[in-house]
């Protein structure tokens, strides 16, 4: 299967995608940290990509979104961007949005802690 080939069947197979350098639980650079972070803390379900485990795959997905930084975030098979766009998203409450628009399931309290925190 091609890297695109993949990248399709995962991003339209999960509501949530991170394509991300690491795992959710063990996050390799702080942006996919910080990104894997707040979805974590969010209480977001998503599929974590790990593009360190494959190098086709850490291109492709830079083609694919014709976006040339990891990580990534999907969702229902929309690209949405990278660390700093889901960072200014999260603290203006457009990912709130997003989540509810797609019926993606999140701790809105949670959100807001986070609003509250970085505010």
């Amino acid at each position: 299967m091609s890297a695109e080939d993949q990248i399709k069947q995962t991003i339209t197979t999960n509501d949530v995608v991170l394509f991300m350098k690491g795992t959710k639980s063990m996050p390799q650079c702080g942006f996919s940290s910080r990104v894997a972070g707040v979805l974590n803390y969010m209480g977001v379900e998503f599929a974590d990509v790990n593009v360190l485990a494959d190098e086709n795959l850490r291109q492709g997905v830079k083609d694919f979104s014709d976006w040339p930084t990891i990580p990534q975030l999907y969702v229902k098979g929309e690209f949405v961007g990278g660390c700093d766009i889901i960072t200014e998203m999260t603290l203006s409450g457009e990912l709130d949005t997003l989540f509810s628009e797609n019926g993606v399931t999140y701790d809105k309290d949670a959100a807001d802690k986070i609003r509250e925190a970085n505010a």
